[in-house]
């Protein structure tokens, strides 16, 4: 095994080839909150839905004829892979240009591309996933699959974080996945009026964890590459093994099979090793400022 994990084991084959773009439908948009949509997104093509399958944590670029591509994650139950659901902030010309899209329009797909989520290692354990904003997105498909297999896992929290309560997403969610026996613990930058829930960063909300067992935690988080440092050195702390701790890296991916070099990080290329990579893999490089 590679010494820092077995990373063909860490990934999903798939049966398209990363060149062969997928036509597809949006058949749904959900607003979660100012600049973030989630879109149900239909592949319209009866082989190429029938060949598809994702895993947590994995992407697909989502292609706009005329203005690009943009590397977008899963975010939704993947037992059911078609339609797709991804959750997309509008912050750039290929995500602002989608935003302006609505249901019937079509577009592209490639994928499914990049490492995931080790939720089958998962299983028997706890786990602590930690998200930031829209963070969210690329963890919700690991709820999904905790809540469809519950026995599987052992105690589950969640923990997020955003700028205000308005900035919360999947709001609507959260007390199904209480009823499914995760622990859900929110918090803000900013307090709003009626709020009462934690005010202050995320990272903190796990020293109000007990954990059982320390080395039989695991830790996915995904957000902003400062909370996912405190995340897991907050981890760390707790006695939670670095190999049990899981990062996702977001970088500007525009081929995806890692042979344009744009998402380079270190001796990694995001869209091929990552997005999702064990922290001792990384942990020195997120540390460098600008990288």
């Amino acid at each position: 095994m590679h010494p820092s994990g077995d990373l063909h084991n860490n990934r999903a084959d798939h049966h398209h080839a990363p060149w062969h773009t997928m036509p597809a439908e949006i058949i749904q948009v959900d607003n979660e909150v100012p600049d973030v949509r989630t879109y149900h997104i239909a592949l319209t093509n009866r082989d190429d839905a029938a060949g598809y399958t994702i895993r947590p944590g994995q992407f697909n670029m989502l292609y706009l004829p005329g203005i690009g591509e943009a590397a977008i994650s899963a975010s939704g139950d993947l037992r059911f892979s078609n339609p797709l659901i991804h959750t997309v902030r509008a912050v750039g010309n290929v995500t602002q240009s989608l935003a302006r899209l609505q249901k019937s329009a079509t577009l592209g797909i490639r994928g499914p591309f990049g490492s995931h989520w080790p939720t089958m290692e998962c299983h028997g354990k706890d786990l602590i996933l930690v998200a930031g904003g829209i963070g969210l997105a690329p963890l919700r498909p690991v709820i999904y699959e905790v809540v469809a297999n519950r026995e599987w896992f052992g105690n589950v929290w969640l923990l997020m974080g955003a700028r205000s309560p308005d900035d919360l997403i999947y709001r609507s969610e959260y007390e199904t996945w209480r009823s499914k026996g995760i622990d859900v613990l929110a918090t803000v930058d900013q307090a709003s009026s009626g709020w009462t829930g934690n005010v202050g960063f995320v990272t903190p909300l796990l020293d109000k964890l007990d954990l059982p067992d320390p080395s039989q935690t695991t830790v996915m988080t995904c957000g902003p590459e400062i909370m996912m440092r405190f995340a897991a050195q907050g981890s760390l702390a707790k006695g939670i093994p670095v190999e049990h701790i899981w990062v996702t890296l977001e970088r500007n991916m525009k081929c995806a099979f890692g042979h344009c070099g744009h998402c380079q990080f270190g001796p990694h290329f995001v869209c091929k090793d990552g997005p999702v990579l064990r922290y001792d893999r990384v942990f020195e490089l997120m540390g460098v400022d600008s990288l």
